[in-house]
């Protein structure tokens, strides 16, 4: 009994607080959120998501339930949940969204989840945003949302009306990328771009790479036959990067994961790229077989392509790749030559910024070339500029380089 009357006293207490995050409207259909929101003047807030989706199921248990947050979103909007995908567990409420939710998807182009869209009183559209934040990015997102000045929609409305000056046509690219509507954005770029009488600005050249997705795309030909150019005003390799990412994108990569599970044909992608892109073919096999023997984890074939990638393209790795390629080679290779090698590229990817991942990276090499005294320094010098988890685990690799253990394959 006494039990029961405890949990009949808390009952109302749980209620309070799940009631201080967002109120979401249940049992309702669209035309009745939209009649309510009418009816009291406020903005709808509309969360789509999808019952697999990562993003949304954090939204919904960490970002939403937050008091700060209700005590924003219930005062200005009647927020409405629609699940945009269909499973066997729905409930009947689900269901009767269904064909709104087919409809809200097909009229504003929802392709990446959550994608939460805003509408006026009134019920007409004027903002997205897409993808989760944490709770105070959040409520200014949804700030901003309620200034026409910074409405998606409403921007775009003006564009749609005739307003065409090029300051607006960049800023409204560039808002419209932001919010993934990639039909619009490439529409408006393309209009932006013809009005410019040189492309090849430092302004315009960061713009033509924002927009340049496809080998059909403006910038594509500027970025494969003018290569000089580009890299004059942007930077040595720029071009080049751009164009491989794009090929690999198109060409190569729909060519590596085959449905049989059968090994990507590497002399016939090779024949192919050269033939299309001879400039950039070799270099973008060799990255590429890097990325696929680490993913299919190959250890043999990933160290053999590192190190002929590394030989002759070296010097254009970035610290990112340099400390990737470099912590490969500690965790597969037991070749002391190969070792050196890494220490190399490792010891470069901290040059610029020593941060703490690629100092330990650095610390472990030094460690199984067997200069241990430099390795514990190192080690420690990582240990020392870390924070939290990362703090705690070079803690543990700098007992272990102590006491003399083999900790690695």
């Amino acid at each position: 009994m006494k039990k029961l009357l405890l949990l009949s006293f808390l009952l109302p207490l749980l209620a309070v607080a799940q009631d201080k995050g967002i109120h979401f409207e249940h049992g309702t259909s669209w035309a009745d959120v939209q009649a309510k929101a009418k009816a009291e003047n406020k903005y709808i807030f509309m969360d789509c998501f999808t019952t697999w989706c990562g993003p949304c199921k954090f939204m919904s248990a960490n970002i939403f339930p937050q008091e700060k947050v209700g005590s924003f979103m219930n005062d200005k909007y009647i927020s409405v949940k629609v699940q945009m995908d269909q499973t066997a567990k729905d409930n009947e409420d689900v269901k009767n969204w269904y064909a709104s939710a087919k409809e809200i998807e097909k009229n504003y182009s929802i392709r990446a989840y959550p994608t939460f869209l805003v509408f006026a009183p009134d019920g007409h559209i004027v903002d997205r945003q897409v993808g989760g934040a944490e709770a105070d990015q959040f409520i200014e997102r949804c700030q901003a949302s309620l200034n026409p000045a910074t409405q998606y929609y409403t921007q775009l409305d003006k564009f749609k009306k005739g307003q065409k000056d090029t300051a607006f046509l960049r800023q409204l690219a560039y808002l419209a990328l932001d919010k993934y509507d990639q039909e619009n954005a490439a529409e408006i770029a393309r209009l932006y771009l013809s009005q410019q009488k040189d492309l090849y600005t430092p302004a315009n050249l960061q713009f033509l790479g924002k927009f340049t997705q496809s080998s059909k795309d403006v910038g594509f030909d500027m970025f494969l036959h003018h290569a000089d150019k580009v890299d004059k005003v942007l930077g040595a390799g720029k071009a080049a990067d751009k164009v491989m990412e794009i090929v690999a994108k198109e060409d190569v990569y729909p060519q590596l994961m085959k449905k049989d599970g059968s090994a990507p044909d590497w002399a016939a992608l090779e024949t192919s790229l050269t033939a299309k892109y001879p400039a950039i073919a070799e270099e973008l096999i060799l990255k590429t077989k890097v990325q696929y023997y680490s993913y299919v984890k190959d250890a043999n074939n990933a160290v053999t392509n590192i190190v002929a990638y590394m030989k002759k393209y070296g010097h254009k790795a970035d610290p990112q790749a340099l400390n990737e390629y470099a912590w490969t080679i500690f965790e597969k290779c037991n070749d002391m030559q190969c070792i050196e090698q890494a220490l190399e590229w490792s010891k470069r990817s901290f040059k610029d910024a020593e941060i703490p991942a690629f100092m330990d990276t650095y610390a472990n090499l030094l460690y199984k070339s067997g200069k241990k005294d430099d390795a514990l320094a190192w080690e420690e010098k990582a240990m020392n500029k870390a924070a939290g988890d990362e703090k705690k685990n070079y803690e543990t690799t700098l007992e272990k380089m102590k006491k003399g253990e083999k900790y690695w394959e």
